[in-house]
């Protein structure tokens, strides 16, 4: 009965984070059209995908601690409400603050959805990369299935692109049928909550342990890189003419295929090759690609720079949170305060590649993420040599 339980949470665990890929990283695509529509400035749109990431933080701890209060279910539906919300704010105005809020929505959405998936599925598989490379694999897989969607929709007619919002509506509405038929744990998150801080003597004894400051610190400087590439890539293409507009969109899917591709290489290779080892080549190959990508003027190396980054940062959040696996089962609030601060990367990027846009062009804005990407190489590193040193949870 147990394996019952645990096999349709994982499937259905899957499913939704498949859905949220579609929800979640549909703003990257929808913010050219939006910003032709509203006529909005680059300032602006850096400011609404900071608040997307924003609404992330928010949720990411708060959709952490509530289930000790209200129980896991209540929790997630209670979140996951604001996606379809947030997508018919989009369509029924484009009021600033009303586009801000939406913006923000998604980010509260997608925060809650994170936290809970990626609980559940460690607490089944703890500390296994492959099963969250595999989780990460379905939301890939959904990120890149949307471009498509909107690139249809859109060919003939660019304010098609509001039907492409009713169905993100559509989407969210059936994400939240879906997390209520996921079934719990037979203990209640209440109980749990006060039983591990009976048996652990500190509920915030993570603090003390090395390995979160690691962690975090690494995920920090790959969520800065990942949501300024995903939030400005196609608006950099389009606004430079490096690529034609329709190239430009498709660049998004082109990013998720090789992201989902690099997930499955990850969780296959994770069975077979310690992990401590496949890390250090992702972080050198997100700086390298990286480079080529905004280095090159022309359509080949500058697919080539897409497709490596892609695949090479594919694997790098789910390996890195399976280092911390053993601390975010042993501490209940440890998952919600590595993701909360590493959160803070994906709200502060954005914001800075739109200032320095305003300023210097995009160009010079985008590139402004290398220094992130850099930076994360480095954690990476020191996070492999402590691990390969013994760093463990006490």
């Amino acid at each position: 009965m147990e394996d019952k339980i645990k096999r349709k949470q994982f499937i259905l665990c899957f499913a939704v984070f498949l859905a949220n890929g579609m929800l979640a990283l549909s703003i990257g695509s929808l913010l050219p059209f939006l910003r032709d529509a509203h006529g909005l400035d680059y300032a602006f749109c850096g400011l609404i995908v900071s608040l997307h990431s924003v609404g992330n933080l928010f949720s990411s701890f708060f959709s952490g601690a509530l289930p000790m209060l209200i129980g896991r279910k209540k929790s997630i539906l209670l979140f996951e409400v604001f996606f379809p919300l947030s997508f018919l704010i989009m369509l029924l105005g484009g009021n600033r603050f009303l586009l801000a809020f939406a913006f923000f929505a998604t980010g509260v959405a997608r925060g809650a959805s994170s936290n809970y998936c990626n609980t559940k599925i460690n607490s089944i598989a703890t500390g296994m990369a492959w099963a969250l490379n595999c989780l990460h694999a379905c939301f890939a897989i959904g990120a890149f299935v949307f471009p498509l969607i909107l690139m249809m929709i859109t060919r003939t007619q660019s304010a098609n692109w509001s039907y492409a919002c009713m169905l993100l509506v559509v989407l969210g509405v059936l994400t939240c049928i879906m997390y209520y038929m996921i079934p719990e744990d037979q203990d209640d998150p209440k109980d749990a909550g006060k039983s591990k801080e009976k048996r652990d003597g500190n509920t915030f004894g993570f603090f003390r342990e090395p390995i979160f400051y690691i962690v975090t610190a690494t995920l920090f400087f790959y969520l800065c890189a990942e949501q300024g590439v995903i939030g400005w890539m196609i608006t950099y293409f389009k606004d430079t003419g490096l690529l034609p507009p329709n190239l430009a969109q498709s660049t998004a899917s082109i990013l998720w295929v090789m992201i989902l591709c690099g997930r499955l290489t990850t969780a296959f290779l994770s069975t077979r090759v310690k992990k401590e080892n496949l890390l250090p080549a992702m972080g050198v190959g997100i700086v390298l690609f990286f480079i080529v990508l905004i280095m090159s003027k022309s359509t080949t190396p500058i697919v080539i720079g897409i497709m490596g980054f892609g695949f090479s940062m594919a694997g790098i959040y789910a390996t890195t949170v399976s280092f911390a696996g053993e601390l975010i089962k042993k501490y209940s609030l440890a998952w919600s305060f590595i993701l909360t601060t590493a959160s803070l990367g994906s709200i502060i990027m954005p914001s800075i590649v739109g200032f320095i846009a305003d300023d210097f062009g995009i160009a010079t804005g985008v590139g402004s993420i290398a220094i992130a990407l850099f930076i994360d190489m480095i954690f990476i590193m020191i996070l492999v040599r402590k691990v390969k040193k013994g760093i463990s949870v006490k």
